[in-house]
């Protein structure tokens, strides 16, 4: 068997385990790439967003909401306190890349 003949096997066996994989249904990845800056979710998106909201996002969020001279409600879920912490970053310039 030549080395093309031993290249062609390797690659027949690879397409036949890549079949195999989709015939599964188990897949990884896009079809296609992500456009640039999405890698992201939405916090609305999140599995966990409803969920309370954790000591670091609270201890932030008082610290931005302070600097910021705001109040927020206490009993935020993780996703509320995302776009908050979001939107108080870009008012303060705390948090961005610029500030650093």
């Amino acid at each position: 068997m030549t080395h093309d003949e031993n290249s062609q096997n390797s690659d027949a066996d690879t397409s036949t385990e890549a079949s195999q994989d989709s015939a599964s249904g188990e897949m990884l990845g896009a079809s296609s790439p992500e456009p640039l800056g999405s890698a992201e979710k939405d916090p609305s998106d999140w599995v966990t967003g409803d969920e309370p909201m954790t000591g670091a996002q609270r201890s932030y969020l008082d610290s931005l909401a302070r600097s910021a001279g705001e109040e927020i409600p206490a009993d935020l879920n993780k996703a509320e306190a995302s776009e908050h912490i979001d939107r108080l970053q870009q008012e303060t310039g705390r948090g961005t890349e610029a500030s650093s």
